[in-house]
């Protein structure tokens, strides 16, 4: 699976999160994100910038909740450059946005509310939310399967996975906090996932300090 390190701490990007990533050269990651808040339009467009200087795949998640914000957000990623968008649900906006040669638009399937976000829905919810998504040009999701409130998260993924079909690129975010976790999410079919705080936290891997040697980590239990 791939894994995407999220430079972000309670569903906000981290205010250093320029000398963060500084920091992280030359050990393997290829897709890196941050939230649409907790810092200035300014430092994440350079933030994009360094992103893709290296030649990773940059990644922005919407968490807006208002339709206005939610609009707000979709046209501030826009004008980020960054390759992929995560999160919302308003996909005939980000489509009509991003028609001109921007952004892959992976919406989150299911009913998210709050901030931090939690994830309301059955499977049969995301599996049609899913189904939805790609017959209207996404290649595929953002699955928040570990703040689900009304079903399993194995099962979300499993659902999601029938609803994006073999070809979809089914993304797992939120609370993945262990190797075992990285091991459940992989055998339930998702393609890729985000782990953000529990590497600022150092909970993912125990006893090691350090953004750097916690994301190591996580690429050696992605198998990367």
């Amino acid at each position: 699976m791939d894994f995407i390190f999220m430079l972000t701490h309670h569903d906000k990007t981290v205010q250093n999160c320029l000398d963060v990533y500084d920091t992280l050269s030359g050990i393997g990651l290829k897709h890196v994100g941050f939230k649409d808040v907790g810092v200035d339009k300014a430092t994440l467009k350079e933030l994009t910038r360094r992103i893709k200087a290296d030649g990773c795949i940059a990644y922005v998640e919407v968490v807006s909740q208002t339709p206005e914000s939610i609009r707000q957000s979709i046209t501030t990623a826009a004008e980020l450059g960054v390759d992929r968008v995560l999160g919302g649900q308003d996909i005939k906006l980000a489509m009509d946005t991003f028609k001109t040669g921007g952004p892959s638009y992976y919406p989150f399937p299911g009913k998210p509310t709050g901030h931090p976000t939690k994830l309301g829905g059955t499977a049969a919810d995301v599996e049609t939310d899913c189904r939805n998504a790609v017959a209207s040009g996404c290649p595929g999701v953002d699955l928040l399967a570990y703040r689900a409130t009304d079903a399993d998260p194995l099962d979300l993924i499993r659902a999601a996975r029938r609803g994006v079909g073999d070809d979809g690129y089914l993304i797992v975010a939120g609370s993945i906090d262990s190797p075992a976790r990285i091991k459940a999410v992989a055998a339930a079919g998702a393609n890729a996932f985000t782990i953000g705080s529990a590497v600022f936290e150092e909970v993912f891997a125990q006893g090691i300090k350090g953004v750097r040697d916690q994301c190591k980590a996580v690429l050696r239990a992605a198998g990367a």
